[in-house]
């Protein structure tokens, strides 16, 4: 393959039948050529990573990948490969002749090392260029890169390290929101109704989606999150609307609410906590059958920080901030 990267240390593999045939059937699933292309290409990528990975005796778990989920693939631009006990490797294509990978923002985070995958024109090969641990840069110039068998020893340690501490969230600062710094991973809701596969009336057209307040005053953004196991047994969108006090100019109003994304009510038990500093539960809801969402409303000065947990049966994510 022709490319501009050519450091000795590339390492050529072959993309099989049963990869092209899967990265089709996903990319017939897109509602544009250009999504069709980006999804085609990120499954190649996925399965080219994970072929090897098994051949090295590590285990993937490709059916509890976001990039193996329907609903997120139309969502979001997403090639991780879940790895069991270790957390999710994204495995960003790359067309032959370019010096940069691309990496969206939103796959900026929760990730454990990024891959980069040169993908023929054929489809029939492709070469692991190499790997970084973490990326915070939508281009990655591939001089940075570093060879793909040290891939191999960064997942091996990452195998020693507790789960709880390998993918402990960064905190996220709402204050810079309202100075237009979003962090990486939160959207709007605009951006969702934009998605054709989603646009969810039952959820996001109704009165309960009406600010608390006047929003142009404030910020609303919402990030994707699945519960309930594997990826697409259950998603979901929290969403987080942050207002400045009028009666009080250091104090800023929160609201957050959990809806379904994926079924029209929640299930019954949904738990959505807020936890102080000290990790005490400071707020929580629970749904009920046929809830539609689920909500709470805090205020706090900037720079108090809070965390928010949401369980459902055995599985719990954690989502840091900081006012």
């Amino acid at each position: 393959m022709n490319s501009t990267y050519d450091d000795g240390f590339a390492l050529p593999l072959p993309i099989t039948q049963a990869a092209r045939d899967t990265a089709q059937r996903f990319a017939r699933e897109q509602p544009t050529p250009a999504k069709s292309d980006q999804v085609r290409l990120n499954t190649l990528a996925v399965s080219v990573v994970n072929d090897y990975l098994q051949l090295m005796s590590i285990a993937t778990d490709l059916a509890g990948s976001d990039s193996w989920n329907p609903l997120l693939r139309i969502c979001a631009d997403v090639a991780d490969l879940a790895l069991p006990g270790v957390g999710r490797l994204e495995c960003r294509p790359l067309r032959a002749g370019l010096s940069a990978c691309p990496v969206p923002p939103e796959v900026w985070e929760e990730r454990v090392g990024y891959v980069v995958v040169q993908i023929a024109d054929s489809l029939q090969e492709a070469q692991i260029l190499g790997y970084v641990p973490e990326v915070a840069i939508d281009a990655l110039p591939l001089d940075r890169l570093r060879p793909p068998e040290e891939l191999l020893d960064h997942l091996y340690a990452l195998r020693s390290v507790p789960v709880t501490q390998a993918t402990t969230p960064a905190r996220v600062n709402l204050s810079q929101w309202l100075q237009g710094m979003v962090d990486a991973g939160w959207q709007t809701i605009d951006w969702l109704l934009n998605q054709p596969e989603l646009a969810p009336a039952y959820a996001f057209r109704s009165t309960d989606m009406l600010p608390f307040r006047d929003l142009a005053t404030g910020i609303r953004r919402l990030k994707l999150l699945h519960l309930g196991g594997r990826p697409g047994e259950m998603t979901t969108v929290l969403i987080v609307d942050i207002q400045p006090e009028t009666e009080a100019a250091d104090t800023i109003e929160i609201r957050l609410q959990l809806h379904p994304i994926s079924q029209p009510q929640l299930p019954a038990g949904v738990q959505l906590v807020i936890l102080d500093a000290t990790g005490t539960v400071f707020l929580d809801a629970q749904s009920r059958a046929q809830d539609s969402y689920i909500q709470l409303q805090l205020t706090g000065s900037p720079g108090e920080p809070f965390t928010v947990q949401i369980s459902f049966g055995a599985t719990q994510t954690i989502e840091e901030f900081v006012i």
